[in-house]
């Protein structure tokens, strides 16, 4: 009798398989996952010239896709960049391929580039857009990170001056992020703070933070030089919905350093606690009861079918 293919095989090898299988959008076309490519000319590759947005996918479905959207959007009409497809026919795309690479619960990269150019900076000289859509698994953090906290210091690289550009525009060019992160990688931390040009607390390198305060939940506001997170506004709705008071205000790291609890958000992270913080120990150095119980809201909503 012949095995099923899945019996017949190590289960590693059959978990290469399933990701080997993942297919990729570009423009509404599916391609193999190591067969998607766009041309080396393309200004999203060569001057970081693009959108993206990064989502979560519960259940099969998008979470927050609307709010996702307009986001993508707003980024694109930010840099004078025209989006190529409607917004109904994009949605269908994502979860198209959802579908199609059999992913309930996963992560889906959404990028927009400003298509294949010359050499130079004159995006007038660039066309065709590209559209690409990946729909994979993700794991940013050990979920011993999210039972016992995470660690992380204050990069001295920081965000973006505000007027320089927005940091509500989602662009392809990450590299002070990326910069931050080494920072936090080699001080023995997946992740790092940032602080904006003045030296407030802005944000991560990948996620909005958050203190609790006197059983207050704190978090920078939009002109402190962050991004309008997608999960940190559904926290905020959460917290306030539970009775909690919610101040948007200016913090310093001394906010962070006597704070009774601290943690992040994200699409990728979700709701993530942190107990240290540049050595210093950040409350009863565990996971605090706000934290726990705003992490339980957002898994319970999420995995409600809400989208």
């Amino acid at each position: 009798m012949k095995m099923p293919l899945r019996a017949s095989i190590p289960h590693s090898e059959f978990q290469l398989r399933i990701r080997m299988s993942l297919k990729v959008s570009i423009n509404g076309e599916l391609f193999d996952k190591d067969d998607a490519k766009i041309s080396v000319y393309d200004h999203g590759l060569l001057y970081g010239d693009g959108v993206f947005e990064g989502m979560r996918s519960y259940g099969g479905r998008i979470f927050r896709l609307e709010e996702h959207l307009t986001r993508l959007w707003n980024s694109a009409k930010a840099i004078w960049l025209e989006i190529p497809i409607a917004r109904d026919v994009l949605g269908r795309h994502i979860h198209d391929l959802l579908k199609t690479n059999g992913i309930q619960d996963g992560y889906v990269r959404l990028v927009v580039t400003r298509g294949a150019g010359t050499l130079g900076l004159d995006p007038n000289r660039t066309s065709n857009p590209q559209i690409i859509i990946i729909a994979d698994h993700i794991s940013l953090y050990p979920q011993e990170y999210y039972e016992n906290g995470l660690e992380i210091i204050t990069a001295s690289t920081i965000r973006n001056h505000s007027a320089a550009l927005s940091p509500r525009i989602k662009s392809l060019n990450y590299l002070n992020n990326i910069l931050a992160k080494i920072e936090g990688l080699h001080g023995g931390c997946i992740e790092a703070l940032m602080l904006n040009h003045k030296g407030e607390v802005a944000e991560c390198t990948g996620d909005n933070i958050f203190i609790v305060r006197a059983g207050d939940v704190i978090t920078p506001p939009l002109d402190a030089g962050i991004l309008d997170g997608i999960t940190r506004q559904t926290v905020i709705i959460l917290a306030r919905e539970e009775g909690l008071t919610v101040y948007e205000h200016a913090m310093t790291k001394y906010d962070i350093y006597t704070a009774d609890e601290c943690f992040l958000t994200g699409s990728a992270a979700e709701v993530i606690p942190v107990v240290k913080v540049d050595d210093r120990v950040i409350g009863a150095g565990k996971p605090g009861p706000v934290t726990k119980d705003l992490t339980r809201l957002f898994r319970e909503l999420t995995r409600s079918g809400v989208v």
